[in-house]
């Protein structure tokens, strides 16, 4: 794990500069805030003080940035949201509170979720990994103010998304999410994806029914990687005796249980779950490999549900055995770049060119931020 950290901190020793690809964008975008749950979760388990007091330094510079000091994405303090990816940074600003009080650290994030809990948003998480950038901030607060209402809007925004966005947005059948209505059976006419439809997806309000290129349904990893992300992280927290804990923990089991049968030899998980030559179908080849992201997702769920007793361990060992295992003799590389990360996108088969070794994602953060949490789990489990 410190091998991937520490090449990622010596590519952006300023956490606080913005983060330039195709255009500039400031450093507490939601790719960035995936590597800080990482890192936090990192800083948790580090039994070196001199590194734990440098990874915390980090975190806190990167919050109080002077461009967006504890505000959220594109968002001024004072300024309202309710997209989940602005809200991603959030999450780590409230692990910070956790440590050290500062009112200041969370007035903009609490305020954002005050005025969502207070209109009763519950229709805005129209995609899955939404589920992720936002849930956990809501369970957070909750338990930080002993406040019940935070986990019944929470609950209100997870189930719209799991029953009613795109006509359900979680096949119940086999306990797996389609990214968002592009690809729920709600959308009406099946149509199998095409490179041609690849290029031309209908505009992000129409429903459609789009599948993977071998008629299966297109269930894209990285996606029900956040899915799976977000119950652990949500559950980690949410108290015994909150009415709907019982349907995340059956969520959370049932996603478990389909995943087993998908997982490839070499321990990794495909960017299309059912279609281990979706990339290829559409002339996208060198993408049907080794995945790092969504496997280091699953993996991070496999073994916190292991050490949580909700996964029964000689099921599921072997399985995250096997992802640890690829992901760190196959993706993590000897100088600690992290291969094989699809890049940012909506569906699989998102890189202009062959993943493998050597290639960086577009963001170069939130696969190294996947893989730490699953590091950090599997170094729980084996203590």
């Amino acid at each position: 794990m410190r091998r991937a950290n520490d090449f990622f901190l010596a590519r952006w020793p300023d956490p606080t500069v913005d983060i330039v690809t195709d255009k500039s964008r400031p450093s507490n975008l939601w790719t960035r805030a995936v590597y800080f749950e990482g890192m936090m979760a990192l800083y948790a388990v580090e039994p070196d003080v001199a590194r734990q007091a440098s990874l915390l330094d980090y975190a806190v510079r990167w919050g109080a940035s002077p461009s967006h000091p504890w505000t959220l994405t594109y968002t001024a303090a004072g300024t309202m949201t309710s997209n989940a990816d602005n809200q991603a940074c959030g999450q780590t600003y409230m692990d910070l509170y956790r440590i050290d009080p500062k009112p200041e650290r969370i007035a903009t994030i609490k305020a954002n979720i005050d005025d969502m809990v207070a209109r009763g948003t519950a229709n805005v998480w129209t995609w899955i990994d939404a589920i992720q950038m936002s849930m956990p901030v809501f369970v957070r607060l909750g338990v930080l103010y002993s406040d019940a209402d935070y986990f019944d809007a929470m609950w209100a925004l997870y189930n719209n998304t799991r029953t009613q966005q795109g006509g359900g947005l979680r096949n119940s059948a086999d306990g797996l999410w389609w990214r968002d209505l592009h690809f729920s059976p709600g959308g009406g006419t099946q149509q199998r994806m095409t490179s041609a439809l690849y290029e031309s997806m209908p505009a992000s309000s129409t429903d459609a029914y789009v599948v993977a290129p071998n008629g299966q349904n297109l269930y894209w990893s990285r996606g029900n990687g956040w899915v799976m992300a977000a119950l652990v992280r949500v559950l980690d927290w949410l108290p015994a005796s909150d009415n709907h804990r019982a349907t995340y923990v059956g969520d959370f089991q049932t996603m478990a249980a389909s995943l087993l049968p998908m997982q490839r030899s070499d321990g990794f998980w495909n960017e299309s779950l059912l279609d281990p030559t979706h990339c290829a179908s559409i002339g996208l080849s060198g993408q049907d490999g080794p995945e790092t992201s969504g496997t280091a997702l699953f993996a991070y769920g496999l073994a916190w549900g292991i050490r949580q007793g909700l996964l029964d361990g000689a099921t599921y060992g072997q399985s995250l055995a096997r992802a640890w295992q690829g992901l760190t003799a196959i993706a993590l590389q000897r100088d600690g770049r992290l291969g094989y990360v699809q890049s940012t996108g909506d569906r699989p088969c998102t890189d202009s060119a062959a993943l493998g070794p050597a290639k960086l994602a577009n963001f170069d953060d939130y696969g190294v931020g996947a893989f730490l949490l699953a590091g950090t789990e599997v170094y729980r489990l084996a203590e």
